[in-house]
């Protein structure tokens, strides 16, 4: 068994004498199975403790680019600041690019930007729409490798996907609607920032299908485009309650909760059942006070250390068969804040 560790260095990480490691190394007669499988175990955590002594300096470098409410990218800024200089043995550094609203070619132009002046890694929430593809698979040419988080875009544009499943989440968020919703027909609101989103399309569509096999008395409209904005979010709620008197509950995917409540407070009207997305220092005062019945929310830390195991399996920081597990998919209601 050949090694490029000493006989010493392997006798002392195995706990075995000089001999008996020689013997082994040696293939000579007269040796446990048991034994050469120590003598195994404490090379390969040899190599494993040398090649993290080789990354210990090592430096990733990560762009976050996120179109997104700032009650959201705030919160994920400081989960993501709060676990990367946790994460071993490389370093991750993350340069933050947030804005709540961006056109399709302020995007592209930003990820352009970013290319030119190098990067690492990309970390992407932001529409599936065919000019940033163009623009990731211009990424991809380049080896710059993306991850999309929260919503995604095709997999052939990018390294991984992190976040909950979106259609499972709108299947639970439908699962617990229906049965606090009244029994007799009425209508459910589904709110979206918008619909070139592909993670909440994926969570209307989950929401939509088990609501209409579970609870056909409960019938559904959509809107969309206010992009989480309270004020474009209000306008559209507005037009919504005028147009179908039998709205009795909501399901806000695309956030602008707030403007939600207004709006129904505007006419008067009341709401059976909120749910929404997302715990966020709003969606928590919300909940808090019962204005929401309860949030669908993932640990955006443990997104953090999803990213960083994802660009580290990339770079070979770490062995490729480490398994990196789905977001867990987490319940809030107002009695787990109290």
């Amino acid at each position: 068994m050949a090694s490029k560790f000493t006989i010493k260095e392997i006798a002392h990480q195995a706990g075995l004498s000089l001999a008996t490691v020689d013997r082994v190394l040696h293939g000579r007669a007269h040796v446990r199975a048991l034994t050469r499988e120590r003598v195994e175990a404490a090379t390969e955590e040899l190599a494993r403790q040398h090649a993290a002594s080789h990354l210990r300096g090592a430096k990733v470098t990560l762009d976050i680019v996120m179109q997104a409410p700032d009650r959201f990218s705030s919160a994920v800024r400081a989960a993501f600041e709060a676990e990367l200089p946790l994460i071993r043995p490389a370093t991750f550094r993350a340069r933050f690019h947030l804005a709540e609203v961006m056109e399709e070619r302020e995007v592209v132009a930003l990820l352009r930007a970013i290319a030119r002046r190098g990067t690492q890694g990309i970390v992407l929430k932001a529409p599936a729409t065919p000019g940033i593809a163009d623009c990731l698979a211009d990424l991809a040419v380049r080896k710059i490798p993306v991850v999309t988080y929260v919503t995604d875009v095709a997999a052939p544009l990018r390294l991984a996907y992190v976040g909950m499943r979106n259609e499972r989440a709108g299947a639970t968020a439908a699962h617990l609607l229906g049965r606090m919703a009244p029994q007799h027909p009425s209508r459910v609101l589904i709110t979206l920032s918008s619909r070139e989103f592909e993670g909440e399309e994926a969570r209307r569509i989950g929401f939509a299908r088990y609501l209409a096999q579970n609870a056909p008395h409960l019938a559904m409209t959509t809107v969309s485009e206010g992009f989480g904005v309270n004020r474009a979010t209000g306008a559209l709620i507005g037009q919504a309650l005028e147009t179908y008197p039998d709205i009795a509950c909501v399901y806000s995917i695309g956030g602008g909760n707030r403007a939600i409540l207004d709006a129904f407070a505007a006419v008067n009207r009341s709401i059976d059942v909120f749910a929404a997305h997302d715990l966020d220092r709003t969606n928590a005062e919300l909940l808090k006070s019962g204005q929401v019945s309860f949030v669908i929310h993932h640990s955006f830390r443990q997104d953090a250390r999803q990213v960083s195991l994802h660009f580290s399996k990339h770079y070979r920081l770490i062995e490729p068969h480490v398994q990196i597990e789905d977001t867990e998919i987490g319940i809030a209601c107002p009695i787990s804040l109290t």
